[in-house]
This record gives structure tokens, C-alpha cells and sequence, in this order.
């Protein structure tokens, strides 16, 4: 195996698998320290890596209307002369154009009808959930000659907010009369819509039952989420700060929480990754499971339906309305100790 000296790695899709595809700069890094990566994302996930020290260098794909473009892009890969490529997200488009670029080494799925235009195969299948995300992605890099065993332990995530633009949030935070003293609680009650999220009912009650104790709870999400945050808010002292902030500007205020509420979505994804308390809710169905997209941390907590169900469906899951049987009090008693530890001054819960 030669050794690599100028690797990119596309990653062309939402802030959580980018999230999750981080760890694999820091991996190629330590084996070949001497080797530039190259990240090639989408515009509205830069700012996940404009702070990320193993991270090189930036591409932004060219796209339009959500599609990647050939033209643009071959140009783009073309002329940085690539000696390897990892593609993890995978997709015809971008396999082609890493070949007519003339890349030598093109790591890839083994399993598309495609696949042929990868030289370096990876035989994984991931709807199959046997390991996280996460790991799938560590796993690309075995045909570098890296053999690594990612886990929790081992896995130490370099994602950090812009300094400056976290003492920004404190202040906004204070003009929005948010006290950070007895922590602060961010619940995010939107997602992406790739699983099954829990009802806006469960997400009142969990309000409720943590409201009038002198936390700090905010609500985020998208503009267009600004509604839906609108509609849980159980209390005048609940900030609804949906739409408010750019991806930066949620990072860094991320960053400010002593726990964070969410469905399975990228911003659970970030959260993790900058070492704050997570609390996700996720179905049973095996391709949307924590056990492949989960928070990949030791400082998260899943829950999940608590009724007994096999073989679970998305018509199944909707039908029986699964995700109500969480129960709220279980979820409102975690938080409070993690809190309650944030208080008296401790950090690792």
C-alpha cells in the first residue's frame, strides 16, 4: 500500500452524517501525519469543519436545486490532484467524476451496481444496523491499511464552536432574560424526517414537568420549525429561538447547554460531539435504531418505546403510535439529575 499524501473524502449530505464522517480526519491523521484532507460537502454543512484542526481543506460541492453537478465539480476534484478518495455517502455521480478525475485510489461500497467504479471495495451492508454509522464510516479506511476499532472510548470528537461567536450567544442569551446559572436546557423538537419522531404532546409534558424550577429552556430549530416550537411552549419563561441562528451561531449555543433534547437529528449529532449531555428519542425500526444513529457518546441516553413489538414497521410504528409509550416522567427525573450534577458542580454524569 503506498502511502497516502493528499486524501479526500466526500461527504455530500446532511449535518449528522457529516458529523459522524468527522472522526475519520483524525484517524488518517494518526497513521499518516504527514497526509492533507480534503472534506467535499455542501455549502449549509461547511461550518462543521471550518474549526476542525485535521481537516485541511474545504471543498464545496457545486449543486443545484439539491443536485451535485457534474461540470463544476470535475473541474473542482481535477485540479487538486488526489492520490485517494473515500466515499462515503455514495452516489453514481460522484463515483464517475472521481474516475474521469483521474483519481488513483476510490474507496466505495461494494454493494451498488456501481460499484465498479470504485478500485478499493468496502463489503458492508449498513441497512443491515449490525454497528453505528460511525463505525460503517471508520471501516473506509481499511483499505489505507488502517485497521481501527471505533468506540465510544476511543472516539474523541474535535468539533469546536468559534470562541468568539460563543461569548456573542452568552450575551444574546442574557437580552433574552436566560440565566445560565442553573443550566440550560435546549430541546429541539423537529427533525429531518428520516425517523420517527416524538409527538409534540410528549415534548409538552417534558416541558411542563421541568418548567418553574429556575432552569434556562430554550426551544430551537429551522424557520420553518418556528411554528412547532411555537406550539409546545407551555410557559412565558420557555424561549422559542427557533430560526434565530445561523449553523455557527447553533453550535456555539449548543455548546452553552447543560443538556440537549432531541430526536434523531444532526443537531443531536453536534451536541454529542461537543461533549454535552444528550437526551434522543428513537423508534424501534431497525434502519432508524441508536444502535446505527444514536448520539456516539458516553454522555447520551436513549429512550425508546417502552411497548413490546417486533419486526417493527413504519406503518406498524405508526399505527400502534409508538413512540407515545415513552414515558415523560422517566425523561423529566434524567434530565433533572444531570442537571442537579450540573449544579453541584460536576461535569460526567
Amino acid at each position: 500500500m503506498i502511502q497516502p499524501r493528499n486524501i479526500l473524502i466526500v461527504r455530500t449530505d446532511r449535518i449528522g452524517d457529516v458529523v459522524l464522517s468527522l472522526p475519520m480526519a483524525d484517524i488518517i491523521k494518526k497513521y499518516f501525519p504527514g497526509c492533507k484532507v480534503t472534506f467535499m460537502v455542501r455549502e449549509y454543512t461547511k461550518p462543521l469543519l471550518d474549526y476542525y484542526p485535521s481537516v485541511d481543506e474545504i471543498l464545496v460541492a457545486n449543486e443545484k436545486n439539491g443536485k451535485i453537478l457534474f461540470g463544476g465539480n470535475y473541474h473542482l476534484i481535477k485540479e487538486k490532484k488526489f492520490d485517494a478518495c473515500i466515499t462515503v455517502n455514495p452516489r453514481f455521480k460522484t463515483a464517475l467524476l472521481l474516475l474521469l478525475c483521474g483519481v488513483n485510489l476510490r474507496i466505495g461500497t461494494g454493494y451498488r451496481w456501481y460499484s465498479f467504479l470504485f478500485n478499493n471495495k468496502v463489503y458492508e451492508h449498513r441497512r443491515d444496523a449490525k454497528r453505528h454509522e460511525l463505525e460503517y464510516n471508520v471501516n473506509l479506511l481499511k483499505p489505507l491499511g488502517i485497521e481501527y476499532t471505533a468506540s465510544r472510548n476511543n472516539i474523541h470528537f474535535n468539533l469546536k464552536p468559534d470562541k468568539e461567536m460563543r461569548e456573542r450567544m452568552k450575551n444574546e442569551l442574557k437580552k433574552s432574560g436566560i440565566n445560565l446559572d442553573k443550566g440550560l436546557v435546549i430541546i429541539h423538537p423537529g427533525s429531518g424526517g428520516s425517523a420517527i419522531d416524538l409527538p409534540l404532546s410528549k415534548f409538552k409534558e417534558i416541558i411542563r414537568g421541568l418548567s418553574g424550577k429556575g432552569y434556562a429552556i430554550c426551544l430551537t430549530g429551522s424557520l420553518h420549525e418556528k411554528q412547532l416550537c411555537e406550539s409546545i411552549k407551555t410557559s412565558p419563561e420557555v424561549i422559542n429561538l427557533a430560526g434565530k441562528f445561523t449553523l455557527p451561531e447553533l453550535m456555539s449555543l449548543i455548546s452553552l447547554a447543560s443538556i440537549f433534547i432531541a430526536n434523531s437529528t444532526g443537531p443531536i449529532h453536534i451536541a454529542a460531539a461537543l461533549g454535552i449531555n444528550v437526551v434522543g428519542f428513537y423508534p424501534k425500526l431497525k434502519e432508524c435504531s441508536p444502535e446505527r444513529w444514536g448520539p456516539y457518546s458516553n454522555k447520551a441516553k436513549v429512550f425508546q418505546p417502552e411497548i413490546d413489538c417486533k419486526d417493527c414497521t413504519r406503518e406498524q410504528c405508526g399505527k400502534l403510535n409508538c413512540m407515545s409509550s415513552i414515558n415523560s416522567e422517566k425523561i423529566i427525573s434524567y434530565v433533572e439529575k444531570i442537571l442537579n450534577s450540573f449544579q453541584n458542580g460536576e461535569k460526567d454524569v
